[in-house]
């Protein structure tokens, strides 16, 4: 099983911040820790640093890895993966996520530069550009388009 590396939890976390107490983030679902919006998390939900550093390991390697691994087709490197398990993460692996998105389709169609241009069309919750997902795209296309694999997690 591929896991993220280091780069990649590094954009999750540092696009997510950290938060100890649930909340609703803008698209409207209750969020905990690193942007975790599983199934546990409810109003008045609170957790420390650790059990938040756990909920995402967990999330990543039950959920996230694992999902963008069976939506591939081509052969990516570590950082292609990272990318794309942090962009799974923000906006779902699903027919609204990354499943039904074109950077999936260029990408498993070979069309690995056009995969990368797509990254800064997913900048919108609730129809507005949100500035926080700009700086993400930018981090995950720019991870995308580094060669190599990364540093481990």
């Amino acid at each position: 099983m591929r896991r993220t590396n280091a780069q990649g939890v590094h954009i999750i976390k540092s696009s997510e911040a950290l938060r100890l107490k649930a909340y609703r983030c803008p698209a409207g679902k209750w969020t905990i820790g690193y942007g975790d919006t599983g199934p546990t998390v409810r109003p008045g939900l609170t957790i420390t640093e650790a059990e938040a550093e756990e909920r995402l390991a967990r999330r990543l390697a039950f959920e996230f890895e694992p999902g963008v691994e069976q939506l591939l087709a081509v052969s990516v490197t570590g950082n292609q993966f990272s990318a794309l398990v942090s962009f799974a993460y923000n906006c779902g692996l699903g027919e609204d996520g990354l499943a039904g998105s074109t950077l999936l389709r260029k990408l498993n169609a070979g069309d690995y530069d056009g995969a990368a241009d797509e990254f800064p069309r997913w900048t919108r919750s609730k129809g507005r550009v949100q500035p926080g997902l700009v700086t993400r795209r930018a981090a995950e296309r720019e991870l995308f388009c580094t060669p190599g694999d990364g540093e481990p997690a």
